[in-house]
């Protein structure tokens, strides 16, 4: 069951840079957080003012029109908010980094930045703060699965056994993990820094290759076209998807037909 959005931490996101901003926005709400995007100071006080405790979190451009990030935070805490302040700029210099934490910013990035470090960090001040979805929480909530078959695929991740269209297939430890853990959260997106927290137990903070080199090798046991996976899918910017029954040519016809028809029907109507 999907979590409702009062159950998913509220992130702010202030950002006049409309194409950062919307995908900020996208890799966050990819990350199951409830977002909501503003473009200057003043909307970001007026937002803050009227949530209150609401929001979880601020991830704040420092360049804003009108009113600068500096005095935004400023404001927030002049107010008595604890709220986790996240600064980003595409200043570098120690003083203006000492200025962010002046005013009660309680990270500052630099940009260009990172998206996994980006997500790292948002999780980790949410983490911080007590503000972050228990374990408990629908977010996290999933079906053990104790084996799986399809497109010709047979996994009982409980004996190890595999076979693959008739034929047995060895597969490690960690390769079976990883696999359950797409399993079980199929249809999600999941980021590079979950699998390296929930597969791996390593913090999101290390920069490893080891999530893609593992994708690749689960990719030559259960797609039919490396090139062209249908299963495993990479979501650009944002992490992996796991899809358990793709659709099929005649599913995709079928859905082109009936769109067709609708369309026909609409003109004749009109």
């Amino acid at each position: 069951m999907p979590a409702s959005s009062h159950s998913r931490p509220h992130i702010l996101v202030v950002e006049d840079e409309k194409h950062l901003g919307v995908g900020i926005k996208y890799n966050l709400e990819a990350e199951n957080y409830r977002v909501t995007l503003v473009e200057d100071g003043p909307a970001a006080l007026r937002l803050v003012a009227s949530a209150g405790e609401s929001i979880n979190l601020i991830i704040l451009d420092l360049m804003l029109p009108g009113m600068s990030g500096y005095t935004v935070c400023e404001s927030i805490r002049d107010a008595g908010l604890s709220t986790p302040i996240l600064m980003l700029s595409a200043r570098t210099l120690a003083e203006d980094r000492t200025r962010g934490f002046d005013v009660g910013a309680n990270q500052y990035m630099s940009k260009p930045f990172d998206l996994d470090e980006l997500l790292s960090r948002v999780k980790n001040l949410l983490q911080a703060t007590g503000r972050a979805p228990s374990p408990e929480s629908p977010v996290r909530t999933r079906q053990s699965v104790p084996r799986i078959t399809f497109a010709g695929i047979s996994v009982d991740f409980e004996t190890h056994e595999v076979t693959v269209r008739g034929k047995p297939v060895r597969m490690t430890s960690k390769e079976l993990r990883l696999l359950r853990y797409f399993v079980e959260n199929q249809g999600r997106v999941i980021s590079r820094n979950e699998l390296l927290s929930e597969v791996w137990d390593l913090s999101g903070n290390l920069q490893t290759r080891a999530v893609d080199q593992f994708i690749a090798r689960l990719r030559k046991i259960i797609e039919p076209d490396t090139a062209n996976p249908i299963h495993l899918l990479t979501i650009r910017d944002a992490g992996y998807r796991f899809v358990l029954n793709p659709p099929t040519e005649a599913d995709v016809a079928a859905g082109e037909q009936e769109a067709s028809d609708s369309n026909a029907a609409h003109d004749r109507g009109s």
